[in-house]
């Protein structure tokens, strides 16, 4: 049964792995084919709020029906905000209706914390273009922003580096003589929020790293003798090997331990990064592809992306001209940063699928440019 196999609690996929021996253990550990102990292979808040719902229920059907509503809850209110959104940003309230009504009809398989991260996001976007369009910094208002940023890390630390580009604009644009004193609350907001995680992972793994300790596996499992761009291309040709589903790989993890183990992956992937840079070049530049247009290896789905990616590009040509320098920025930054590291590492459609938002809000905006110029009807 669909049910059996996809909805009620297993050990198959690594988050679902993690939730379980959080439920049955209380331990964050054991993500792989093997047990192996302690990890940070994936950020704490997903696998942890899933791991809540099936210690109060089980390893149930019941458990499993409340996992994936949680999950269907978060991208109900992404959707459902981009009204609000808008108008906060400074784009049209109808574009953010037909962006929702649009994101809330495609058909999404999210089980990585992606609708919680686009909700963050959307959060943090918001409080930015607050800070920047009022000219107003205050200490308090940077430490609880700077914090609220740290916890988002432990949904998604991609999101870094969109932090990183707005607090870069922050200090460009700001005339507040006292920016540096504000940017530096801001980080010192970060590091508090993100400590302890650090602590535990220092304590466990005996390693020091920024919320997830996999960046050196994902390295590999993108660049090496036979990767593709796309992860679904290697899933098809087995051209790729993970301790999820290879056991030799479990093994290594279990003699060497999970930091030493992701330790030798990255150094094998950089190694055959400056052994074959010009290949690496054309991975890079198609795992670009990939992001801005879509599955290339599935042209249906790439002709609806590349739909909505020149959509959107549409979108911003027609309003940027007319948002203040923030408004323009703070939508812009998430686009130009947040996919950078997905850049390095094998392309999967849900990566995109924390910012996809800001897409449809701009191609909505489009789209109501259009409506808005049709001309009345006689009566």
């Amino acid at each position: 049964m669909v049910a059996e196999r996809y909805i009620r609690p297993h050990t198959r996929w690594e988050a679902q792995a993690i939730s379980v021996s959080l439920a049955e253990t209380g331990r964050f550990a054991d993500p792989y084919m093997l047990p192996t102990g302690p990890t940070a292979h994936l950020p704490p808040i997903p696998p942890a709020l899933n791991g809540l719902i099936y210690r109060a229920f089980g390893l149930t059907l019941t458990a499993g029906y409340l996992a994936w509503l949680m999950i269907i809850a978060f991208t109900a209110v992404l959707w459902g905000m981009l009204p609000w959104l808008a108008g906060r940003v400074g784009l049209p309230g109808q574009a953010g209706v037909l962006a929702g009504l649009a994101g809330a009809v495609v058909p999404r398989w999210s089980g990585h914390g992606e609708g919680l991260t686009a909700v963050a996001i959307g959060l943090l976007m918001v409080a930015f273009t607050r800070r920047w369009m009022s000219g107003r910094s205050t200490a308090t208002g940077s430490l609880l922003l700077g914090i609220a940023a740290g916890i988002s890390f432990h949904v998604q630390p991609a999101l870094l580096t969109v932090m990183l580009g707005w607090m870069a604009f922050e200090l460009w644009w700001s005339k507040d003589r006292l920016k540096i004193r504000f940017a530096a609350l801001l980080i010192l907001g970060m590091i508090i929020a993100c400590l302890p995680w650090g602590l535990r992972n220092y304590r466990t793994l005996d390693a020091v790293f920024f919320v997830r300790s996999n960046l050196g596996l994902e390295l590999r499992m993108g660049n090496h003798e036979g990767a593709a761009a796309a992860m679904e291309v290697m899933d098809r040709n087995q051209e790729h090997i993970h301790p999820r589903t290879h056991e030799g790989e479990a093994r290594k993890v279990q003699a060497l331990g999970e930091a030493a183990y992701m330790e030798q992956a990255g150094g094998e992937a950089l190694e055959w990064i400056c052994a074959n840079f010009g290949t690496f070049i054309t991975l890079t530049a198609s795992r670009t592809a990939h992001w801005w247009f879509g599955p290339l290896h599935d042209p249906a789905m790439a002709l609806i992306v590349t739909a909505l990616t020149l959509l959107a590009l549409l979108g911003a040509r027609r309003i940027f001209p007319a948002l203040a320098v923030p408004q323009a920025a703070v939508l812009l930054i998430p686009l130009l940063a947040y996919p950078l590291i997905y850049y390095v590492v094998a392309y999967m459609p849900r990566y995109r699928e924390p910012v996809d938002w800001i897409f449809y809000l701009l191609a909505g905006t489009a789209v109501w440019g259009w409506i808005g110029r049709r001309p009345a009807p006689v009566s």
